[in-house]
């Protein structure tokens, strides 16, 4: 079982209850095509089931997770994070930072200079499957296995 999910909100924020506004701030998913890492416990997941019609997940990979530091990690003010950034943070570097973010020993947003979210563009060439859909269903939302493949068209 891996230690940390990688999340990523489809739907924006028309016509979403109080309930699921509030999930999303927990998570910092409080826009559309944002994505985060958190830590794979049950109340987490718990928390994905009631917002799974909006979100979709899958747990984690080392080079997904250095590839989303690399490219769309960024501090406070839009300055990107870089090595040194990260070696301030208290890491030798951002592939011992992505693999302490995929052990689950540290959250984004521990991490005071980094935001706890990534922002990702929509994907290049659309969605392949119905975003209304749940990943079960021949769509996307839920746990999806192929979330990897639809990040990297993000990034």
């Amino acid at each position: 079982m891996a230690n940390s999910l990688l999340v990523l909100r489809i739907k924006g924020q028309v016509n979403l209850p109080h309930w699921a506004s509030t999930t999303f701030k927990l998570f910092n998913l409080e826009k559309k095509y944002r994505a985060t890492i958190i830590q794979n416990t049950k109340d987490s997941i718990g928390m994905l089931n009631k917002v799974k019609n909006y979100i979709c997940w899958v747990e984690t990979e080392i080079p997904l997770v250095e590839e989303l530091l690399n490219k769309r990690a960024y501090k406070i003010g839009n300055i990107k994070f870089t090595e040194d950034d990260a070696m301030k943070s208290g890491f030798d570097n951002i592939n011992q930072l992505a693999h302490s973010i995929y052990d689950g020993k540290i959250t984004l947003s521990e991490i005071k200079t980094l935001k706890p979210w990534f922002a990702l563009s929509p994907p290049k060439h659309g969605f392949k499957k119905s975003t209304k859909k749940m990943y079960t269903d021949n769509g996307i939302l839920g746990h999806n296995k192929d979330l990897g493949i639809l990040i990297k068209n993000m990034i």
